[in-house]
């Protein structure tokens, strides 16, 4: 078959040589767009809020832990007669301080659907949550404000919290638990909007700066290298602070700085990769509309069922194209010729293979829109992942094959691209 790029221009339908003005238009239902699987590898699924997945990831267990060993020791010293039962009641404050983490990522969350933002999932893990929004936001007022809800009722729960303290003894258990919780959201509300990616706090700078700027990326690199100086501030700050206080105290233990160093350092490589993610993910979606199905597409043309490889390939061959469709007694598209499958039949065997037993069959999903581009385009071939594609025209015509190794050796060569690359040159 001809090695040869698709130039933009209409591959072959009907004939292989395009649709001519004589050719009848015949009009299809156009595809559906393809549910989404659930993702993988996110832990155990606990439940569909708003009908978005939330997955508790392996590590909460080690989190788990360390706060009811934490906190365990804590009520021990102000309630010293609960004895081993206070175990009990410290695993108790850790589900509950990860319910207040879920509420705040749930506020992240319906506030994306309320801006029409598709959320993948909620992932409750180390060190908190992450609620992952597919699509960026349309405007920075949006962008602030999805950014500015989780915060805002991680402060709305410590006030219930604190208000509830009232109503109790305060050397009590659930006096002892609801001060935890409130402190514990304070704590929340307090780290996120601190302002560098891939806080919540970055998000609202980010957001700020593109509303002055009117450049959402010179918002994003600005808040994720603040990001990073806030991850270098914490490695360096938080065992000199804690080492201060203790000092100022009685002292503090070897056991009690390594502790702190070590929670330092996880904080900060979480903070300092997070931002390197967020510079990542906002050139990548700088490059995705340069990968745009129609000019990705193979000209292909059609085959019947019964049809030799080796004809087929002559075919496709004289037409200039490098894609082949099995078609019904119609001109209806049944089934694409797997490209791998034809390199596995030798020469000699090609007349007398049927294109049908290499054929992959149509499923849903697997017609592609030839207007698709750039986030859209990738949100579906992740959502039916196949080999090749059929794309149809709005109409439902043929217009061609899309290769999945196509569009990933685009994307490559378009996160490769220099900004002197994108098609402006320097003046002089």
């Amino acid at each position: 078959m001809a090695d040869e790029d698709n130039d933009g221009k209409p591959p072959a339908g009907g004939s292989g040589e395009g649709d001519g003005p004589d050719e009848p238009n015949r009009r299809r239902p156009v595809p559906r767009k393809p549910v989404r699987p659930n993702p993988p590898g996110g832990g155990i699924l606990m439940g569909r809020p708003f009908g978005v997945p939330v997955y508790v990831a392996p590590s909460w267990f080690l989190v788990a832990i360390l706060i009811t060993w934490v906190f365990g020791g804590q009520l021990d010293r102000v309630l010293p007669h609960l004895g081993v039962v206070r175990y009990l009641i410290a695993l108790f404050f850790a589900v509950a301080f990860y319910a207040s983490v879920l509420v705040h990522e749930l506020a992240h969350t319906v506030a994306a659907l309320r801006f029409k933002l598709p959320v993948r999932r909620i992932q409750l893990q180390f060190f908190g949550g992450v609620s992952e929004i597919e699509k960026e936001s349309e405007t920075p007022g949006r962008e602030f404000v999805l950014a500015f809800v989780g915060p805002l009722l991680s402060l709305a729960l410590a006030g219930v919290f604190y208000g509830a303290m009232h109503a109790v003894e305060p050397r009590s258990v659930p006096g002892v638990l609801l001060a935890g919780l409130m402190f514990s959201n304070l704590l929340v509300a307090a780290f996120n909007l601190l302002p560098g990616l891939p806080l919540d706090g970055g998000r609202m700078l980010r957001a700020v700066i593109w509303k002055i700027t009117g450049k959402p990326m010179t918002g994003t690199v600005a808040a994720a290298w603040i990001g990073r100086a806030l991850a270098v501030t914490v490695l360096i700050g938080l065992p000199l602070a804690t080492h201060a206080g203790g000092l100022a105290r009685d002292g503090v233990s070897g056991t009690d700085s390594l502790t702190d160093a070590l929670l330092a350092a996880i904080l900060a490589a979480i903070i300092w990769t997070g931002a390197g993610n967020s510079l990542r993910m906002a050139r990548l979606r700088e490059r995705l509309p340069e990968l745009r199905a129609r000019t990705l597409t193979r000209r292909a043309v059609p085959v019947e069922t019964d049809t030799p490889l080796s004809e087929a390939l002559r075919r496709a061959n004289a037409a200039g194209a490098r894609g082949l469709v099995v078609v019904d007694g119609k001109g209806d598209p049944l089934s694409l010729v797997r490209e791998a499958a034809i390199a596995s039949v030798p020469e000699h065997r090609r007349p007398w293979v049927a294109v049908s037993t290499l054929a992959q069959d149509l499923k849903e999903g697997m017609r592609v829109p030839a207007e698709l581009a750039g986030e859209d385009l990738l949100e579906w071939l992740r959502a039916t992942p196949a080999t090749e594609y059929l794309v149809v025209e709005d109409t439902g015509e043929i217009y061609g094959v899309l290769s999945t190794a196509d569009v990933e050796r685009a994307f490559v060569e378009a996160m490769a691209k220099r900004p002197d690359q994108d098609g402006s040159r320097p003046g002089g």
